[in-house]
């Protein structure tokens, strides 16, 4: 599974701006119900639910809310840049401005586990963070993103 198979361009919001960790939430159901075919209300819940047993806020500033989704059939992610960084509950309790929610059918338990891992490595190398907070438009996230890295130790 690579991120180019579940992170479309159109699901990435490169300036987006939320004043709380609740409209984060609300933004990533409403671009994942535009781009996936889902009820962002449906989308909403669920990412409120798997809040409620704990931040997905891992720190650095960044934060992988997830969910399992009637309606999917792959894995599907969405990814947000915000202008200015949320309070999220962090592991480091510093807040959060680069945001890969991930979105798996209810069915995908393991293939859930490893994009999730992936990501979280992904997210872990300072200097791709830092790439993707001077990043403009979604192409030039989504080549971020996607471009092959040698295996970063965890």
């Amino acid at each position: 599974m690579q991120i180019g198979d579940i992170l479309d361009r159109g699901a990435i919001a490169p300036r987006a701006s939320a004043p709380n960790k609740r409209h984060v939430l609300a933004l990533l159901a409403d671009i994942a119900a535009r781009n996936f075919g889902l009820d962002s209300g449906q989308v909403l819940e669920a990412l409120s639910e798997r809040e409620l047993a704990g931040s997905t806020g891992v720190g650095y500033g960044v934060a992988a809310p997830h969910a399992r989704l009637e309606g999917l059939t792959r894995m599907r992610g969405v990814f947000l840049r915000l202008e200015q960084p949320v309070e999220f509950g962090s592991v480091d309790d510093q807040p959060v401005d680069l945001i890969f929610a991930l979105f798996a059918p209810p069915n995908a338990s393991t293939e859930h586990l490893r994009a999730l891992a992936r990501v979280s490595r992904l997210l872990r190398q300072a200097e791709l963070r830092e790439q993707l907070r001077q990043a403009r438009t979604a192409d030039a996230i989504h080549a971020l993103l996607v471009q092959e890295r040698p295996s970063a130790a965890a």
